[in-house]
């Protein structure tokens, strides 16, 4: 992809039941979730927005996954295997050295200083992700880090990918909540563990009425956590897990 380094270019869902979450999801955000067209992944499922543009992905959580399922999310580079030597320096860890999905780009799995997860990728395709967009609807609209170390996630990721924090929003005693921008564009915060959070990446993705969101949600048996919360702009956040017991966040208009 021609991406610029740094950009958030996909998103993927590791669960233990594809059928139950592709059920769940299409309801909830309204993706159209088919198998994908290519050979040598034919048991990933690919999430297609309302505007045909696809956003992520979807695969069965493998069998002694260290993880549970969740949401990760993969970081566009131009070098993958020298951006890995880069975490491994900055003090971060790499899970799955990098390595080729035939047709589609070389990824590896990492990890930074605190042990949050995420990849890194260069996809073969010659056209840019549209995976992140702040407004589309069933696109990730805003990628937070809550962190045991904020500040230290902030020094990482910075040398890591050239984001930047030039504004923040007070929490009081815990610390502050920090604006992370990348090539001009604001694509989401870090911030510290609060009482009630978890760290985590999570990853906010745009639905029309967040009202509407949450009874789909409830009705398709997830769970709602927190919210509808408004946030600065008049949108209004919702925190849930899905029946699979993965972590997922929503923003939209009331």
């Amino acid at each position: 992809m021609t991406n610029r380094q740094g950009t958030p270019i996909w998103y993927e869902l590791m669960t233990t039941d594809t059928a139950a979450a592709t059920k769940f999801y299409a309801n909830v955000v309204g993706w159209n979730i088919a198998p994908s067209q290519m050979a040598s992944t034919e048991e990933y499922l690919m999430l297609t927005a309302p505007d045909g543009q696809g956003v992520g992905g979807m695969m069965k959580l493998p069998s002694g996954a260290p993880m549970p399922p969740g949401w990760f999310s993969y970081i566009g580079v131009q070098d993958v295997d020298g951006t890995a030597k880069k975490i491994k320096t900055l003090g971060g860890s790499v899970h799955m050295e990098p390595q080729d999905i035939p047709g589609v780009g070389r990824f590896a799995m990492v990890a930074d200083p605190q042990g949050m997860v995420f990849y890194i990728m260069r996809g073969d395709s010659p056209h840019d992700s549209q995976a992140f967009d702040a407004t589309a609807q069933g696109h990730c609209s805003w990628n937070e880090l809550i962190s045991t170390d904020y500040k230290a996630a902030l020094t990482f990721y910075s040398e890591l990918f050239g984001w930047e924090s030039t504004e923040s929003m007070p929490m009081g005693t815990a610390g502050d909540y920090c604006f992370i921008d990348h090539a001009g564009t604001r694509i989401g915060a870090m911030g510290p563990v609060t009482a009630g959070a978890q760290a985590r990446w999570s990853y906010y993705f745009n639905v029309l009425s967040i009202d509407a969101a949450k009874e789909r949600i409830e009705q398709s048996g997830g769970t709602v956590t927190m919210g509808p919360h408004e946030v600065p702009g008049g949108q209004y956040i919702i925190l849930g897990t899905d029946p699979q017991h993965a972590a997922f966040a929503l923003v939209g208009g009331k």
